[in-house]
């Protein structure tokens, strides 16, 4: 096994963000890397908005609030990594700032969106870049089977049309991206918790990629 030093010394991606839609597994592979990379990790504080819960109970009262805490949570959190040395270990963040755009552009009317949009433009420039961008996928079964076995209590009222919207946009915007490079993992059939080994492998391709897209493929029982 790789010392933590030396993979720190070898990796391009000094930032790496780990994003993905509701139930994916965001957070906890997050905690798996970091732990792997001995890197700082970043983690969204989400249950801290007070309209998030509303939101799953009434999308179109609720939404603009939400999105709104959010927006500016995500910036600000992002500001006060700027503001460290990023330099002198990797970070390990569980999502990227655009992701915002995601959920806005899907529950927001006409007339929020462009109130949105010029709120979202004076934060954007601000906002640190991820080096890197790993992005999970997993098939709409499986997302409805983790959240449901988490069971957050604000999650439960989250129906399976609005799942269903949230992975297509997430598909669709990955699709396009080309900020930075990007690694997507599909982890439908693999748990990483009891699979640990996988992330020496994904160590590796995350140090060797440099630009572009890269798709990595476990199998289940391997």
């Amino acid at each position: 096994m790789v010392p933590a030093c030396i993979i720190f010394q070898m990796l391009n991606a000094r930032f790496i963000a780990v994003e993905g839609p509701i139930g994916v597994g965001k957070t906890t592979f997050a905690r798996m890397l970091a732990e792997k990379l001995k890197a700082r990790l970043v983690l969204e504080p989400v249950e801290e908005n007070p309209f998030l819960e509303l939101f799953y109970k009434d999308q179109k009262k609720w939404a603009f609030q939400t999105q709104l805490h959010f927006l500016f949570s995500r910036c600000q959190q992002l500001d006060e990594i700027k503001q460290q040395d990023l330099f002198s270990s990797v970070t390990v963040s569980d999502y990227i700032f655009e992701k915002d755009r995601i959920f806005a552009y899907l529950n927001l009317t006409e007339k929020e969106l462009v109130l949105y949009e010029k709120i979202a433009s004076l934060l954007e420039p601000s906002s640190l870049k991820p080096d890197l961008v790993i992005f999970l996928q997993a098939r709409q079964d499986v997302l409805v089977s983790r959240i449901r076995r988490r069971d957050n209590p604000y999650e439960r009222p989250i129906k399976t049309a609005y799942l269903e919207k949230l992975v297509e946009a997430y598909n669709e915007f990955f699709f396009k991206w080309t900020e930075t490079p990007l690694l997507v993992i599909n982890t439908s059939d693999v748990d990483f918790v009891k699979r640990k080994q996988d992330m020496d492998d994904l160590v590796d391709m995350i140090r060797r990629m440099k630009q572009g897209t890269e798709h990595y493929h476990l199998v289940s029982g391997k």
